[in-house]
């Protein structure tokens, strides 16, 4: 793809220049000679006891000397045969000392470019550039590069992702962003204290103990089995405070971007139009300050968390620019499934519901937890209609709509015939959706 008025066919073919990674790197590889060490002296403890035992001060130097020695030249040897190239087309990384890989990431297949700068990254100055493409299970990424650097060569990829000339990509630069949320941490704290899984863990220590007590009269199996339980409960929370603190999101022409993380600092991108779901989650505690955590399904890529925690209103102005023109219909709105439907779902079946607009298809379930999803019509796959014979029994059916992100939304216990209807609007709604989408080229 080339930018307007650039003929591709008389175009100079750019020389690809090599590089190699930031000189810090050989440090992060050095260490895979030491792992071998530990696991072997892990595998067996008392075999590596016996013959630490036998060394003596000098050879025991001797032996320190040889493993870092050793350590040291293999990151320095993986760092040298590491390189990487920029091409007309496609992101060129070398890598291996022993076995040669050569991968070749296509800039047209780009999902994603983000930035993850681990603490020790961060106090270095250097920072991973991690490569979503369209299609790979796992991830590319060059680790480390330095930090100016890193954000040059993505605003670079993304550039020539958006069909920029190679000879101009390079000097497009960073696409400005304007903010649209960031995340106050005392309402992050709040809000993860509100959440149910902390305080069923929290209620599990709690509760467990003096039952194990009761049936064993162990000292130890009580702390064996509480203390697990009430760190877990404190480590969920803290991890995902860790994780999210600090949560801006900021729009601009290559996408949302998410920037997180209090240790390790991650700079994320959304890209705009290859977002297969949305989806609204609203947990019981959070009812009453009306918040909700909004989450996301994008095609190939890990990204899967929007906003963790804001007013209802803020998190459906976010949405409203990853899903334009979408609007979140209200709780009224939502046709709920018929009353027979108690007979195959008691009480949880009042969690359901669906609403069908212009551009997504709607569908709720949960009682406690409620969980809202948008699925823009576009994004559709396939529909399919499931009916089991307790269903047939009462008329119900579930229809199921399949997303490019392997994921599936479901409309469960509706009307049989209103199923029926469903499966063939929205295979309708699909196909004219398809057609007349946005392109899902960046800065298009």
């Amino acid at each position: 793809m080339t930018a307007p008025g650039v003929d591709e066919d008389v175009r100079p073919k750019r020389v690809a220049v090599e590089r190699r990674l930031h000189p810090v790197t050989p440090f992060r590889r050095a260490w895979a000679p030491v792992a071998v060490v530990v696991g072997w002296a892990a595998h067996d403890p008392n075999q590596a006891q016996e013959q630490l035992t036998r060394l003596t001060t000098t050879a025991l130097l001797i032996v320190l000397a040889v493993v870092v020695s050793a350590a040291s030249l293999y990151g320095f040897l993986s760092w040298w045969f590491t390189h990487f190239a920029v091409t007309d087309s496609e992101l060129r990384i070398r890598t291996g000392l022993l076995f040669r890989r050569t991968a070749h990431i296509r800039l047209q297949r780009l999902q994603a470019v983000d930035i993850t700068q681990p603490l020790l990254a961060r106090i270095a100055g250097v920072a991973k550039l991690r490569l979503d493409v369209v299609g790979a299970a796992k991830k590319d990424e060059l680790a480390f590069l330095g930090e100016s650097e890193a954000r040059a060569l993505r605003a670079e990829l993304l550039a020539r992702a958006a069909g920029f000339a190679p000879e101009t990509a390079h000097e497009v630069g960073e696409a400005p962003a304007r903010e649209l949320l960031r995340v106050p941490p005392r309402e992050l704290a709040v809000a993860l204290i509100l959440t149910g899984a902390t305080w069923g863990a929290l209620a599990a220590a709690l509760v467990v103990p003096p039952f194990l007590w009761l049936a064993t009269h162990s000292v130890w199996t009580v702390l064996a089995t509480g203390v697990p339980l009430l760190g877990a409960a404190g480590a969920s929370s803290a991890g995902r405070f860790v994780g999210e603190y600090d949560w801006t999101v900021g729009e601009s022409p290559d996408g949302l971007r998410i920037d997180h993380g209090l240790l390790d600092r991650t700079h994320e991108t959304v890209p705009p139009g290859r977002v297969q779901t949305v989806r609204i989650v609203e947990p019981l505690l959070w009812r009453r300050r009306g918040w909700v955590r909004v989450e996301l399904d994008v095609a190939g890529s890990a990204n899967s968390v929007l906003v963790p925690v804001a007013p209802r209103a803020v998190a459906e102005a976010v949405i409203a620019r990853v899903l334009p023109g979408a609007e979140v219909p209200a709780t009224a709105a939502l046709s709920r499934p018929p009353r027979r439907a108690g007979r195959c779902l008691p009480l949880w079946w009042r969690g359901y519901g669906i609403a069908v607009t212009d551009t997504v298809f709607v569908a709720r379930h949960g009682l406690l937890r409620r969980s809202v999803a948008l699925v823009p019509h576009a994004k559709v796959q396939s529909v399919r209609l499931t009916q089991g014979p307790w269903k047939r029994l009462w008329r119900l059916a579930d229809v199921h709509v399949d997303t490019g992100a392997g994921k599936t939304v479901t409309a469960r216990l509706r009307d049989a015939q209103e199923a029926a209807d469903l499966l063939r609007g929205q295979a309708e709604r699909s196909r004219t959706g398809r057609r007349d989408a946005r392109s899902d080229q960046w800065m298009a």
